[in-house]
């Protein structure tokens, strides 16, 4: 948790949520239509890009199912012990089973058009404690309201402790808009916001997330800080340019906007996500329907790294990390399964101690190469604290692979239980 935020985006005003106590894949580009050419600085496509369609399901990766999985009626194992001084948050997570702690590093994606009997029963089972509305909805806040309240019950329903749900959505602008209908405004895309001049961006982006916060979202997948590098390279940036997600084309100007665009939304009581780090801005294919989608340019200190440095420094609780691998940081490792950019980053060059979540970790194609379970364990080794998963049936996969590696590897139940520490903390400092 960052404690700079209050004094560099001013009071933090938490509006009460319509909400029961308790993509498009998320932060990811639409699929293009066309999609544009892998080679870089092409002219735009002869068409124009059609409204995002959204993928019900990427092709099922084989996972991996742990020999000992657990069943919804399995011991848990013990808490972990009292320790002196402890903060509200050390105590929530005291008071947490083993399930429950897992629950809360995870946030499983639901339509926001309303959740399934099967979704609830998935997150009551696994005592999940986030959820994304994912798709697309006209339903307004009113109706957005009653969806988020469903889940929001189930969780309430199903934990021991009393906390609250982080509840998300994609809400930018432009293409990447989740909620419409009566209650919400049209967003215009990033590139026209960025235009804007910064105070004006910053009052419409708490009207925003006003409106979101009334709908009972309290967290939003935005702003995107990735710099695409030309206005010539953008149609060929497939999952950022090619959408007009980028607020410019100077890490500078990108900066002051998505700072702007924050500090809106925290006004209204919304968490804002910075992101795609280290940036998604000078790739050509787009990691939700690609494989092995690699950022040749991008270094440890970048100056393109500015929007997520200045986003950091002023406060920010949430950093998203981007599905590509980094050739000239860690050219093993995809983001997300790399400690050099999650620890040696963003934790120890940003100072950044607040929740690194990642990109949709279960549909997109450039996670296609790793089971469902290795996928959450070499994440949570790597430094990352919490896993979204879009698709609800195969988060059972993600928290079996985690519940069985924390039961018997005392070291990774310790990861386990730092990462949700953090997210506990961030939600104690909404309260």
């Amino acid at each position: 948790m960052n404690k700079s935020r209050a004094r560099i985006f001013g009071h933090r005003v938490v509006l009460p949520l319509l909400v029961l106590p308790g993509m498009v894949l998320a932060g990811c580009a639409p699929t293009p239509a066309p999609a544009p050419t892998q080679t870089s600085g092409t002219p735009a496509p002869s068409v124009s890009p059609a409204p995002p369609s959204i993928p019900s399901s990427a092709s099922q990766s084989p996972s991996m199912t742990p020999s000992h999985e657990p069943s919804a009626t399995t011991t848990h194992s013990a808490k972990p012990a009292p320790t002196a001084q402890q903060g509200p948050a050390e105590k929530t997570l005291a008071a947490m089973n083993l399930k429950e702690r897992i629950g809360q590093v995870l946030m499983v994606g639901v339509p926001a058009t309303g959740s399934s009997a099967a979704d609830r029963s998935t997150i009551a089972t696994h005592e999940l404690g986030n959820f994304f509305l994912k798709g697309r909805s006209s339903a307004g806040t009113a109706g957005t309201s009653s969806a988020v309240q469903r889940v929001e019950s189930t969780i309430s329903k199903a934990l021991s402790v009393d906390v609250d749900a982080f509840v998300a959505t994609d809400q930018e602008g432009g293409y990447v808009q989740v909620l419409k209908g009566s209650g919400f405004s049209t967003l215009p895309t990033a590139l026209v916001q960025g235009g804007w001049a910064t105070a004006t961006l910053r009052e419409r982006a708490e009207g925003w997330g006003r409106q979101l916060a009334t709908a009972g979202i309290n967290v939003n997948l935005a702003p995107v800080a990735d710099t695409v590098p030309s206005a010539s390279f953008a149609p060929s940036n497939a999952p950022i340019g090619y959408w007009k997600r980028e607020y410019g084309y100077d890490p500078a100007m990108v900066s002051a906007a998505t700072r702007a665009f924050s500090s809106g939304m925290l006004a209204a009581g919304v968490d804002p996500v910075i992101k795609h780090f280290p940036g998604l801005g000078r790739v050509t294919k787009n990691t939700d329907i690609s494989r092995n989608v690699t950022d040749t340019k991008t270094t440890r200190h970048d100056a393109y790294l500015k929007p997520f440095n200045d986003g950091i420094a002023a406060g920010t609780d949430w950093v998203m990390v981007s599905n590509a691998y980094y050739s000239r940081i860690d050219a093993k490792n995809i983001a997300p399964f790399s400690s050099t950019i999650m620890r040696s980053m963003l934790r120890e060059d940003l100072g950044f101690n607040g929740i690194i979540v990642s990109d949709d970790m279960c549909d997109a194609e450039q996670l296609a190469p790793w089971g469902l379970g290795a996928r959450a364990l070499r994440f949570f080794e790597a430094g990352g604290t919490m896993m979204l998963c879009v698709d609800a049936p195969k988060t059972p996969a993600i928290a079996n692979a985690l519940y069985a590696k924390a039961s018997n590897d005392p070291a990774f139940a310790r990861l386990i239980d730092a990462a949700a520490l953090h997210v506990l903390k961030v939600k104690e400092e909404r309260r």
